[in-house]
């Protein structure tokens, strides 16, 4: 049983700043790829960030020189840190994973969603 949970959604001013966490526990051999998609109401979900095992990273232009992602392998964590925050980054974020969970077995797993709320 694998388990990614996020935390530190909320509501901020635009402008402002949140930093997402997502760990993920449970029967892990290793984690290829880690990050976070978004999905706005009455909108498809798309990818914001991704980033590889050796630390290969993959940013939306929308959101490229405002968020940083990054992860911690030892802790099976990763973070996604977003500064300059605008209205439109107002979406329920989702943390993502690409999980070894026996050797030559993998699946994508997914957490449960942080909302986040850009607004005055």
């Amino acid at each position: 049983q694998v388990q990614l949970v996020e935390s530190g959604g909320g509501l901020v001013q635009p402008g402002g700043s949140l930093r997402l966490s997502c760990a993920a526990s449970g029967s892990i051999l290793s984690i290829n790829v880690m990050g976070w998609y978004r999905q706005a109401p009455g909108k498809q979900r798309e990818l914001v960030a991704t980033i590889t095992v050796r630390g290969r990273i993959n940013y939306v232009d929308s959101v490229k020189g405002r968020f940083t992602i990054s992860r911690d392998n030892a802790k099976n964590t990763v973070y996604l840190q977003m500064s300059s925050l605008k209205p439109e980054d107002t979406a329920v974020y989702y943390c993502y994973a690409e999980i070894y969970y026996s050797v030559a077995l993998y699946r994508d797993f997914w957490g449960q969603g942080t909302q986040v709320t850009v607004s005055s």
